[in-house]
């Protein structure tokens, strides 16, 4: 008997403990139950993953922080804050990236959850123009800290050379817009602005092409009269003995032309190719007298006869000479033009020597219709000159 009553006390405890062991496995169990049956099953999107998450977070700043997500200022959500959490409740969150978008000189930093360039530039109401450039394709992802360059196109007008262009353009400075229109410059040109000038809206670029040339051309230059007494013309005529001749010069001009028109001409250079030739008046200084006639002066051994006669003048190759230059008695005007008379062979006889006023020493070796009693007509190197001797009353001198 002794030895069951010391066992009994320890049976009863071990009976005891099974019992509460059970029952705290069952509030265990209940417990944990209930805990899993109040979940919220909700999905969430993070910047473009989604996932299905079970939490026991009241609000979805609660999820975020258990998510460990900070929410930044700029950053989107599709929920508020302290909107409590559903099941099935799909919660969207995209964290912003920041761009630095320099325009010109002016750098400006922006915050976007845009997905491509095109949506950001769109979202912020950036417009792209025609001529516009970008440093980015518009179809290039957002990334975390991108740098984009946009450079707004100009129009400015070229005048080249006088003729006149719109163009737009991104450069800076004229220069740069010379080299972007593929327009070069030539030593003389002249341009305004100046290359390092910077390019405003609306400016004009103008470029005055200058070049220089020789120009060649030939002058003719007049010829001097010189005139001398001749005491065989009656005072106070004049007659041409010798026609004179113009010259010719060449001269070299460097001629500057802008836009192709001349502006300024240097002489260069000149030479001589042809001089002039006087022209030979004859002034008369004999002094007129008031009767004419035929007189005879004598001398100690020799006579002399002297007839006033009315002369005209000639040239062998007029329209109603027989062309070959030969007179009537064979001698060739052509070869010897001067001193050459042709008379009525009844009142000088051909061959006879003569001294003929405003004419000079000449031989009687032709004859003519109208050559008929006190008439003479002299020959004349050309036609000009027997037009300028004319017709008049002059002094014959007969020599043998």
């Amino acid at each position: 008997m002794k030895h069951i009553s010391k066992q009994l006390p320890t049976m009863i405890n071990k009976k005891l403990v099974i019992p509460v062991v059970s029952v705290m496995l069952l509030f265990a169990f209940v417990a944990y139950v209930t805990y899993e049956a109040t979940k919220v099953q909700v999905e969430v999107t993070l910047n473009g993953e989604t996932q299905t998450v079970e939490t026991h977070a009241k609000t979805v700043a609660d999820l975020m922080q258990e998510l460990d997500v900070t929410i930044g200022k700029h950053d989107a959500i599709s929920h508020k804050k302290d909107e409590t959490l559903t099941t099935d409740m799909n919660i969207e969150y995209k964290k912003a990236n920041k761009i630095v978008l320099t325009t010109g000189d002016q750098s400006k930093t922006y915050y976007t959850t845009e997905d491509t360039v095109a949506a950001f530039m769109k979202q912020k109401g950036i417009s792209v123009g025609e001529h516009d450039q970008l440093s980015v394709d518009p179809s290039e992802s957002i990334e975390g800290g991108m740098e984009i360059n946009l450079d707004k196109a100009i129009q400015v007008t070229i005048n080249d050379g006088g003729e006149e262009s719109k163009v737009w353009t991104t450069t800076d400075t004229v220069g740069d817009l010379l080299k972007e229109a593929s327009i070069t410059l030539n030593d003389l040109d002249r341009l305004k602005p100046e290359k390092t000038k910077a390019v405003t809206a609306d400016s004009t670029v103008t470029i005055t092409r200058v070049e220089k040339v020789t120009d060649v051309v030939e002058e003719k230059t007049d010829y001097a009269t010189v005139k001398r007494n001749d005491n065989s013309l009656s005072k106070g005529k004049e007659q041409v003995v010798e026609s004179g001749k113009e010259g010719l010069v060449e001269k070299k001009y460097e001629v500057t032309l802008e836009n192709g028109k001349e502006v300024g001409r240097e002489l260069l250079s000149e030479e001589v190719k042809k001089e002039s030739e006087n022209q030979v008046v004859a002034v008369g200084t004999k002094e007129i007298q008031n009767t004419k006639q035929n007189t005879v002066s004598r001398g100690d051994s020799n006579t002399t006869k002297t007839l006033y006669m009315h002369a005209t003048a000639y040239n062998w190759d007029c329209k109603t000479c027989s062309g070959s230059g030969k007179t009537a008695t064979g001698y060739n005007l052509k070869d010897n033009p001067n001193g050459v008379i042709a008379v009525d062979p009844s009142v000088i006889p051909l061959g006879t020597k003569v001294y003929v006023e405003g004419y000079g020493y000449a031989v009687a070796r032709d004859t003519g219709g109208n050559i008929q009693g006190n008439r003479i007509d002299v020959h004349m190197p050309s036609q000009s000159a027997a037009r300028n001797f004319g017709s008049k009353e002059v002094k014959v001198k007969i020599l043998d």
